[in-house]
């Protein structure tokens, strides 16, 4: 069993260094220092930080899950950082269609959040973590209350716009949204699932 103590000065720091390593390699590969970013590098960096803010944000519903199945209950100190990750990766996928991509030129800007659909939806669901992120600290979380969980909980909703969001985006194989989808979709069941058990326990001993 890991202590708490272990937990705190070892395994979140390795954990945190491996969320970040992602983003290092986007940094490194800019520079071809261990890669390349091929003909389009832009379309390249704005593809891999959207990929890595739809699969942190799975990792971070898995949480749950995974530690109701092993029973670790330690796993759910690391699901704020995971969500953090999540969000971050999301920042950076808008901060470069933003800067990058539409060169800051609003304009384009508005034009694409307005006339192209699955850029609606990739707004909508950035906003949504922007709030989920900026009251993820314990004590706006006290204050909030039940509201704080109400927020929260449309983490889901943003998985959904992010999933759809990447479908639309793709122009031939949407193999890969596929099965962000079905993780997705599968995550959700558990929770449905969880949420309905002690309803039906309660109706069967009536």
């Amino acid at each position: 069993m890991i202590t708490q103590r272990q937990l705190r000065f070892v395994v979140k720091p390795v954990v945190f260094l491996a969320c970040l390593l992602p983003a290092a390699l986007i940094v490194t590969d800019t520079f071809e220092l261990t890669g390349s970013l091929g003909a389009n590098p832009i379309e390249e960096i704005l593809d891999r930080f959207g990929i890595l803010g739809i699969q942190f944000m799975l990792i971070a519903l898995a949480v749950t899950p995974l530690r109701q199945i092993t029973g670790w209950t330690q796993l759910a100190q690391f699901r704020r950082m995971l969500g953090l990750f999540a969000f971050f990766y999301v920042f950076m996928h808008f901060l470069t269609w933003l800067v990058l991509d539409r060169g800051l030129f609003w304009p384009d800007i508005v034009e694409d959040i307005v006339k192209r659909p699955f850029i609606t939806i990739g707004m909508i669901a950035l906003v949504l973590l922007i709030a989920m992120a900026a009251t993820s600290f314990k004590r706006l979380r006290q204050k909030m209350g039940r509201r704080w969980q109400k927020l929260h909980n449309s983490v889901y909703a943003v998985g959904v716009l992010g999933v759809w969001h990447y479908w639309w985006q793709v122009k031939a194989d949407a193999l890969e949204p596929a099965i962000y989808a079905a993780i997705l979709s599968l995550l959700l069941g558990c929770r449905l699932f969880k949420r309905r058990k002690p309803r039906a326990t309660v109706l069967a001993t009536q």
